[in-house]
């Protein structure tokens, strides 16, 4: 099987620093109370300016990308599912805006020995890439890009955070909250399909 794998949130932890760093920004920073909304992206979360939400971009997301920390289960999960034979395909939104941060993400994945078939960086449509690319699971953190992928009949999963919004589940849609689900759902499919 093909899989796609996002990075933010999915092999990295960085969506949740970029949670919490957002929050200090908004109170420390900016002197204000906080979010006005439940947006997935940290920086959409708050009643922000366009200037603001670039200050911390500018400010914070490259340093925490460097200070990210694989997600437990990640590499060997990865390893584990190339050894099953599957190709795996990095599809991430990560490296449009902030070129810096591509580059961050590939010396990181560079020292932790983890290659993949492909890489598509800077994605803004990932059902076209995994289309394409004819993906059988896309792994990602974004209930907005879960729902998008489930709709176009991509077998996706949500791979949720506690704080996260919960989604219906159906035939395109399955949550899983760590590597460990991740993989048993990938070797299931896989056994059904031999």
């Amino acid at each position: 099987m093909k899989i796609g794998i996002d990075i933010d949130g999915v092999i990295y932890n960085t969506e949740n620093a970029f949670r919490y760093k957002a929050e200090l920004y908004d109170l420390l920073e900016l002197h204000k109370n906080g979010t006005v909304n439940n947006e997935f992206w940290a920086q959409s979360r708050y009643d922000w300016t366009d200037e603001q939400q670039k200050e911390l971009k500018r400010k914070y997301f490259v340093k925490l990308s460097k200070e990210a920390n694989l997600m437990p289960g990640a590499k060997e999960v990865i390893n584990l599912l190339k050894k099953d034979a599957h190709e795996v395909v990095i599809v991430t939104a990560r490296g449009g805006e902030m070129k810096e941060m591509r580059s961050v993400m590939e010396k990181k994945l560079q020292e932790e020995n983890l290659t993949f078939l492909k890489y598509y960086w800077a994605v803004e449509d990932k059902a076209e890439i995994c289309k394409k690319e004819s993906i059988d699971v896309m792994i990602d953190d974004s209930p907005i890009i879960c729902k998008v992928l489930a709709k176009n009949k991509i077998k996706t999963l949500y791979f949720r955070d506690v704080n996260r919004e919960k989604l219906e589940e159906n035939e395109y849609l399955k949550e899983v909250n760590n590597w460990g689900e991740i993989y048993r759902y990938i070797y299931y499919l896989n056994m059904e399909e031999k």
